[in-house]
């Protein structure tokens, strides 16, 4: 039995990855069977709405990074995607907040070792963050810049001449050398960096935990969609901690839409870390994407919910955000 070609496209908050295996799954072969295992450091699960309807099979795993969760429940999950969806190629896509040696050392664990054929890991950066203290101090960001055997420079089209300049020097620090290295926006990943073969980097991991996240705060079970709502049971709301960082999410049924001007107002005022989300709204249904309280916008045909993420090193007022979504809700 063929083994199946599996990568790892990793990077720190923000940086792009879910665009990029977006723009991946383009290129994928008609011939092919491509699935995607993505993990959430926050409980809704955003990314993986995105990813539906993409041309893969898709599997989520939410709520903390992946290598604290890479016992059963990652195995459990990429144990169902390979026999549901019995790919040609696997993409594995952690949580910003996640460290990549542990979920190798699963993927190549006796489990896995005739069934799975590590290819190249790569790891997303914007190279504007290169000169900032905050990302170059954080042994996270650095361990998965450290691990990859590919390196992407993305975001370029919002870059200057001088952070080429320091990506450029930040790899010639590199023992052993990168196999590649790229310079793209938009996620535009070359498809054959997919298939160099794995190099095992010695890294010494900086932290190997166990994150529980905090109780879940819930406003109503989400029902199935036929049933009637009563008001105050359209939403679940679910919270995590952890590596500190805290995420609130909010999962509204089906059926809820959002008044586009009071929705827009809200995610404009903002200034998380990270905010995604996916919203039917008066207008249409429109993706929101937010790093570092800088929001962009794209329209898609349609979603089946709408999910909201927001992502902080510090804990927001998040009673307040959700009243402003409720505010927005259009009865």
């Amino acid at each position: 039995m063929k083994k199946i070609d599996t990568n790892i496209i990793t990077g720190f908050l923000g940086v792009g990855k879910t665009t990029a295996i977006i723009k991946l799954l383009e290129t994928k072969p008609e011939n092919e069977v491509w699935a995607v295992l993505v993990n959430e450091f926050g409980e809704v699960g955003v990314d993986g709405a995105l990813l539906n309807g993409k041309g893969a099979y898709v599997k989520e795993i939410p709520g903390g990074c992946m290598c604290c969760v890479a016992g059963l429940p990652m195995q459990v999950g990429l144990n169902l995607l390979i026999s549901q969806a019995k790919p040609d190629r696997l993409l594995i896509e952690p949580t910003g907040l996640g460290h990549p040696k542990q979920i190798i050392e699963t993927l190549t664990n006796k489990h896995y070792r005739d069934l799975l054929s590590l290819k190249s890991v790569i790891t997303l950066v914007d190279p504007r963050n290169l000169n900032n203290n905050r990302y170059l101090e954080n042994d996270n960001f650095n361990d998965q810049l450290a691990v990859a055997d590919v390196v992407v420079a993305n975001k370029t089209d919002q870059c200057h001449e001088l952070d080429q300049q320091r990506f450029k020097h930040h790899l010639e620090h590199y023992d052993p050398p990168k196999q590649a290295s790229g310079w793209v926006s938009h996620g535009q990943i070359d498809p054959h960096w997919l298939d160099f073969d794995h190099q095992n980097t010695p890294i010494k991991p900086s932290h190997y935990h166990t994150t529980k996240p905090s109780e879940h705060k819930t406003k109503g079970a989400l029902p199935a969609p036929a049933m009637t709502l009563e008001k105050d049971e359209r939403f679940t709301r679910r919270e995590n901690s952890g590596q500190g960082f805290f995420s609130c999410g909010w999962l509204f049924h089906g059926g809820a839409e959002f008044d586009y001007n009071k929705l827009y107002t809200l995610m404009t005022g903002l200034t998380a870390d990270r905010l995604k989300a996916v919203i039917k709204t008066n207008n249409g249904v429109y993706t929101f994407n937010s790093v570092a309280g800088v929001l962009s916008m794209t329209p898609i045909t349609d979603a089946a919910d709408s999910r909201i993420e927001v992502i902080n090193d510090t804990a927001l007022p998040w009673d307040q955000i959700e009243a402003s979504l409720l505010n927005s809700v259009i009865d």
